[in-house]
């Protein structure tokens, strides 16, 4: 059969911002936020790379645009319901991490991503709105979300990568065995504390160190600390 002549082939979708995102979130899962380029994304929209700069400006800009995509699926009620401030903080902190989780390449993106938009706004006015329910002053309330989101995404791209690397499992329990088996004549304080320090789940593990950092913001005044 002869090719078809391009007035003969269906017109092209209009390209968009929203569009672009929407490729590049299918991309991202099916071939890893890696193979996620303007190049690549150009190719799978029948178009030349120079299109896209009108609207995404460079890759790094593309996967802040992705990320805020994708935060879209935290889980923010808790920020509007009630029970302790706290709790409700760790539940909307915990979804946010669960989120980077689900897609390892785009954890260890976010940890120099800046997204802008729409998604990554409401998640910070609901953390800031727990914050100040707590009764955390403003200066340290707004230094502290920097600080809740660092270990976030730094816990979902540690994981990530620990996730995705051969033998990782092996290494994990050596460094296990090695804690609990200490001798307590050259390490009395691991002999002492071996089990404990590997002791609960992911998750409890997390949910702690939300709390002490919370509880830190809350009681660590930022006039206190500077030099």
């Amino acid at each position: 059969m002869p090719p078809r002549s391009r007035r003969e082939r269906p017109a092209k979708p209009a390209l968009s911002r929203e569009g672009i995102v929407a490729t590049a979130v299918r991309l991202m899962d099916t071939d890893g936020l890696q193979r996620v380029t303007m190049r690549r994304l150009a190719q799978e929209l029948d178009t030349g790379p120079a299109s896209l700069y009108v609207y995404v400006r460079n890759t790094a800009e593309l996967h802040a645009a992705v990320l805020d995509e994708l935060l879209g699926a935290v889980d923010l009620r808790p920020a509007r319901a009630s029970g302790d401030w706290r709790d409700r903080l760790v539940d909307v902190l915990s979804s946010y991490t669960d989120v980077l989780l689900a897609h390892p390449g785009l954890a260890q993106s976010a940890l120099v991503a800046r997204p802008s938009g729409r998604n990554y706004l409401n998640l910070l006015e609901a953390l800031l709105a727990l914050l100040h329910e707590g009764g955390v002053p403003d200066d340290q309330a707004a230094w502290g979300i920097d600080l809740l989101l660092q270990t976030a995404t730094a816990t979902a791209a540690e994981h990530s990568v620990r996730r995705g690397e051969p033998g990782a499992e092996d290494e994990e329990s050596a460094l296990v065995e090695a804690l609990r088996t200490a001798s307590g004549r050259t390490h009395p304080r691991l002999a002492a504390l071996g089990s404990d320090l590997v002791s609960g789940t992911g998750p409890e593990r997390r949910r702690w160190a939300f709390h002490v950092l919370i509880n830190g913001t809350l009681h660590t005044s930022r006039r206190g600390n500077r030099s």
